[in-house]
């Protein structure tokens, strides 16, 4: 399991790794609808709540929360096939739900 940033600054860019990736499985859903179309369900909305997340990040509006960000009830359903960087977004929920690294951990 991959540790949780140790700066805000590593969080957005993991934030601007996983937009990254949701625009990559988009074109693997539209390159192949019948294989992806699992995804077809949840990227549009997985996009969006992952730009929002970085725009209120760069604004300085974020806050980590113990509470899941909204995108994880479908991460959670999917399996890693559909979902290669299922690990990426599961390490930017904890770092949401538990903040950054610390020393002492």
């Amino acid at each position: 399991m991959m540790k949780r940033p140790a700066t805000f600054e590593d969080y957005i860019d993991l934030v601007d790794q996983a937009i990254f990736e949701v625009d990559e499985l988009r074109f693997s859903v539209e390159f192949d609808e019948e294989f992806m179309e699992d995804a077809l369900n949840f990227v549009g909305i997985m996009d969006q709540q992952l730009r929002d997340l970085l725009a209120s990040m760069k604004e300085g509006s974020y806050e980590f929360a113990d509470e899941d960000l909204p995108f994880m009830p479908f991460v959670k359903k999917q399996s890693n096939l559909i979902l290669p960087f299922k690990g990426l977004l599961t390490l930017i929920n904890n770092t949401h739900r538990k903040g950054l690294e610390t020393a002492q951990e």
